[in-house]
């Protein structure tokens, strides 16, 4: 068979990506909760029959960058059969936190396995001791329930006392069960397409293009290395806490240059932690994973496919805050944790690769979830983006490992007894320098009935450095204000109750500034 062009190559490219991107247009727009409808708080990606990332959607990188792993993990647990779907939670099979639920179907044509869909979504509640599964715990089971990989639906039939079982013990079931009829309706989707592209293209120029793809992401990476300088490189910085502990937890980096790989080491960290900042595994791959495609995409326009990934090799030591094992609890090491490793690696890379590294974004998810035993409601709120050389930071956006959207506020007010009272910029939360960190935000919750709330933030304590003499952004703020009067500053993880007229208001960390004045 004749070589596939370069054009060639690049309609399979969209082709393939479109694929995935489809996928999640159709989930967000069956969705029930604000979760995914309005922030878009899922991810989809196509693998092959191998288990090899073929495309994926410009979706949430926490979620893209574990899909690998949890391929690696679940691919061999199962005899596949058409119309089959599995079904996982489990932050110690690729995963990475409970409400983090994800589905896998298999796609065969004339017989044949050639492709596995995935979405990933974030549910608002999963159970556990807090409503929005995202408070502060001491264990595992506390969070949420554990979707150990098992079958939703064999051979096109539905796993019904599972679903059953499931949707007894989350809040609000029915808000529940409408995501997951839309995850079905995106996985259809992405079935549909392939058959579309299949009936147009043979398997084998299909396959083809699928690895020259591959080929082509990997030497762009090799290109990429050619940049930087070779050697070792480290770098430290700091969780606030666990919530449990006031005590700063460190995360260390220790990354390995070489002209065809790179090797970032983090088995020099602590031991899993009491409270919810342990991360899996997954979640230290799908950070470093992130940071070294960011830094591809400043080159140009590449496929992001299983390429990419074999020159870059994750150590990890068991049972460390950066690769937790069963029973620790996870929910903010997805959220927290991953934005920590994606400053401790950008750091490192500083020196390696000066020109291309940016101050410390917000550092923090922002965290907030409230709500009773009936309902739940959760999201991420964004900050201020650290500098970049010859460029000002922008204010008031998500960086790093979330890419989610804004929450509308009559969104919100619609679907639950909340009223936002402020939601502004911080102005002057961006650290000084020639070049200026962005403003974080003011967000602002009045509570119109009795509920449970719980905060999981970060850099309250230590603001997101700065580089070259650029300052660090201001740290973020958390109060509780009750009845409008009595103003209580709030440690960076918590859960609490409120009542009517209370209020909580956030003010996220501003980044870091870029290079002395």
């Amino acid at each position: 068979m004749e070589k596939l062009k370069a054009f060639q190559l690049e309609i399979f490219n969209k082709l393939l990506a479109s694929i995935p991107e489809e996928m999640g247009v159709v989930l967000r727009r069956s969705a029930f909760s604000p979760n995914i409808r309005e922030r878009a708080d899922f991810s989809c990606a196509l693998f092959d029959a191998k288990g090899e990332l073929v495309s994926q959607a410009s979706h949430i990188p926490v979620h893209l960058g574990a899909m690998p792993e949890t391929m690696k993990e679940i691919l061999p647990l199962f005899d596949w059969k058409e119309e089959d779907i599995v079904i996982t939670n489990d932050p110690f099979s690729g995963g990475t936190h409970l409400p983090d639920i994800t589905l896998i179907k298999p796609f065969f044509y004339q017989g044949k396995l050639l492709f596995f869909l995935l979405v990933r979504a974030h549910h608002s509640d999963v159970g556990g001791k807090v409503p929005g599964s995202m408070g502060l715990c001491e264990s595992l089971e506390d969070e949420g329930i554990r979707i150990l990989p098992t079958y939703l639906c064999r051979e096109g039939r539905l796993n019904e006392a599972f679903f059953k079982d499931f949707l007894k013990r989350v809040r609000n079931p029915y808000e529940r069960e409408g995501d997951f009829r839309a995850m079905f309706s995106s996985l259809e989707r992405g079935k549909m397409r392939l058959e579309e592209l299949l009936k147009r293209y043979s398997q084998e120029t299909l396959f083809e293009a699928i690895e020259a793809l591959k080929n082509y992401s990997e030497k762009a990476f090799l290109e990429l290395l050619k940049r930087m300088q070779k050697g070792v490189f480290t770098f430290t910085d700091y969780l606030d806490s666990d919530g449990y502990e006031n005590v700063d937890i460190p995360i260390r980096v220790k990354i390995h240059l070489t002209e065809d790989e790179v090797v970032a080491d983090f088995r020099e960290n602590p031991s899993q932690v009491r409270g919810p900042v342990n991360a899996p595994r997954a979640v230290t791959v799908s950070a470093s994973y992130y940071v070294f495609i960011a830094l591809l995409n400043t080159l140009g326009e590449f496929p992001i496919n299983q390429g990419i990934f074999r020159r870059i090799k994750v150590l990890t030591k068991p049972k460390t805050v950066v690769s937790a094992e069963y029973p620790a609890p996870v929910s903010a090491g997805n959220v927290e944790t991953s934005q920590r490793i994606v400053d401790v690696l950008l750091g490192a890379l500083h020196e390696a690769i000066p020109e291309l590294i940016p101050a410390a974004s917000c550092g923090s998810m922002n965290n907030i979830s409230f709500g009773n035993e009936e309902w739940a409601y959760y999201e991420t709120i964004g900050g201020g983006m650290g500098a970049r050389p010859g460029k000002d930071g922008l204010s008031a956006v998500h960086t790093h490992m979330t890419n989610t959207m804004n929450t509308p506020i009559e969104a919100l007010e619609q679907a639950f007894p909340v009223r936002i009272e402020r939601y502004a910029i911080r102005r002057g939360s961006g650290g000084e320098g020639k070049f200026r960190g962005g403003d974080g935000i003011i967000r602002e919750y009045l509570f119109l009935e009795p509920m449970v709330v719980s905060l999981l933030t970060d850099r309250r304590r230590h603001g997101p450095y700065g580089l070259k003499g650029g300052f660090p952004g201001e740290p973020g703020k958390n109060y509780l204000i009750k009845k409008g009067i009595e103003k209580i500053e709030l440690s960076d993880k918590n859960t609490f109750k409120v009542e009517p007229g209370d209020k909580v208001r956030i003010e996220t960390p501003g980044g870091g500034g870029f290079e002395k004045k």
